[in-house]
């Protein structure tokens, strides 16, 4: 054998630069299922069950196109590492040299350079085409810089790709940003009639992974009862088509806002397909302009999504390679080993907003931002669980948790443990924020304007306890400026009880 091309579980792209000069009388294709990568951290089961099935349907195409793949099912008490695996492959077929697109997740990376040592055959680590930047242009964009502001790098990347950018060279529309305009709740009526997302049956292939989830996994969290999102090439597609069409018109002025039961609203729930590469993120860019372009989709719309893909998701990548691997130690807020709440992995608690949150997390392997940022993130925040924690928790139980998009997002924008690389404050507010985007808080027990007393709201008590507890530093952060001013009008004999009241808060969460 030539050439032994490893395709992880997040690199099923068939356009990847892995495949670049293959030859399909000499290399072949290496696939394996990891027991060590659903116990790593405690995996949900559908977050099992969509990796393996997208996986091996993958798999089914490339040997279609002829490929030959040495592909490693997952079998009971077997196939425990990459580097097991990889090492048994090596020692039978002996490939002159391995190749393998850079891996979205620094241990993984550090395990097959391991591995390639000990076999004493050279890897070759290739560029990721999937991505607008490169690791190396968003390092030479951030040294030196005095601020690394998502803003600067997004416009720099707009500019370079030419992405609603006028014959003038100005943004299209007027501004560059429309997010003032993305921020409406659906007020007491609640919203309109919502577009329904198509579902997508698993197929042979799915039903084979969903039965070995259920035998060997039976005491992971969530259920696979919405086992329904697209797992190939054609399907996210068609999943593509219906957001554009259905659901991007609405997206923008909504994306900020949560309502009752209702998991989706106008989200496109295509993270999933993008960070396992079912899909471009070019193609889904391109698809929304034309939709600007058409007249399909208002521009607070267009530029909303864009901004997550071409913005939001190049710019994370940058920050973790960039400050990897002591970026995932940090700990800005000196926080105790606290871990997330027990009701983070069964969904009880008598939190309205959490519970609503949760459910969508348990069914779905998902919630969408505003939820994940402002609710689940905010709460574990002000409770001062350990960043890392948090993270190991997001990687456990969302489709679309990668390393490299999970670790900036929870270590640092929401969790504020990096210090303001990310997020240049902490994203905190009171239960008063919840109450204003989202009709959680009418049905809940407690009071969003209430910071102690039975009927308290937990995320309100904390809040001001968290402000209380971090005075002095984010007194020096001059975007904390109102919010500490708001504390410093509280009295001694208020903060006093608050206090008593947060630490009530503290010991009622029990800890997994």
């Amino acid at each position: 054998m030539r050439n032994l091309v490893l395709v992880l579980g997040d690199q099923l792209d068939a356009q990847s630069s892995a495949f670049d000069d293959f030859d399909r009388d000499q290399d072949a294709v290496w696939m394996a299922e990891a027991r060590q990568e659903t116990t790593h951290v405690w995996c949900h089961k559908l977050r099992i069950a969509f990796f393996f099935t997208a996986m091996r349907k993958f798999r089914d195409r490339l040997r279609g196109d002829g490929l030959q793949v040495l592909y490693h099912q997952l079998l009971d008490g077997q196939g425990e590492t990459f580097a097991e695996i990889l090492a048994a492959t090596v020692q039978e077929h002996e490939p002159q040299k391995l190749i393998v697109v850079e891996p979205g997740d620094h241990r993984v990376r550090e395990a097959l350079s391991d591995a390639s040592e000990s076999a004493e055959v050279p890897l070759e680590i290739r560029t990721d085409r999937h991505f607008y930047s490169t690791r190396e242009e968003f390092a030479e964009w951030a040294d030196g810089r005095k601020r690394i502001v998502l803003e600067d790098f997004y416009r720099l990347l707009r500019k370079r790709h030419n992405v609603l950018i006028d014959e003038d060279g100005k943004p299209v529309g007027g501004d560059w940003n429309f997010d003032q305009s993305n921020r409406e709740s659906f007020g007491k009526s609640g919203p309109d009639s919502l577009p329904t997302p198509p579902t997508f049956e698993p197929g042979d292939a799915g039903d084979e992974v969903m039965q070995m989830v259920e035998q060997q996994f039976p005491d992971h969290p969530g259920s696979l009862d919405h086992f329904d999102l697209p797992t190939d090439r054609d399907q996210a597609l068609a999943y593509l088509d219906d957001f554009i069409g259905n659901r991007l018109p609405d997206f923008g002025r909504y994306q900020d806002a949560m309502w009752g039961d209702e998991p989706f609203l106008y989200h496109s729930r295509l993270s999933p397909l993008l960070n396992v590469k079912l899909l471009h993120p070019r193609e889904c860019v391109e698809r929304a302009v034309a939709a600007y372009e058409s007249g399909a989709a208002p521009i607070e719309s267009v530029e909303g999504f864009v901004r997550q893909i071409l913005g939001w998701r190049e710019f994370v990548r940058g920050v973790y390679w960039h400050w990897m691997p002591e970026y995932i130690e940090r700990n800005a807020l000196e926080c105790d080993d606290r871990d997330v709440p027990q009701s983070y992995w069964d969904g009880e608690t008598e939190m309205r907003c959490v519970s609503a949150a949760m459910k969508n997390v348990l069914d779905h392997g998902y919630a969408h931002h505003i939820q994940r940022l402002m609710v689940l993130g905010l709460f574990a925040q002000l409770l001062g669980v350990h960043p890392r924690r948090f993270h190991d928790w997001h990687m456990a139980m969302y489709l679309d948790a990668i390393d490299w998009v999970s670790l900036p997002n929870t270590l640092g924008m929401s969790q504020f443990g990096d210090g303001g690389i990310v997020g240049t404050k902490p994203y905190c507010a009171s239960g008063a924020y919840i109450n204003r985007m989202s009709n959680y808080c009418s049905d809940c027990r407690f009071n969003p304007k209430k910071s102690t007393g039975d009927d308290a709201c937990p995320v309100t008590t904390l809040y001001w306890d968290f402000l209380d507890r971090h005075r002095e530093s984010f007194a020096k952060n001059r975007r904390m400026v109102f919010q500490i001013r708001n504390l410093e009008r509280k009295s001694d004999d208020e903060l006093d009880r608050i206090r008593k009241q947060a630490e009530k808060v503290r010991e009622s969460v029990t800890a997994s």
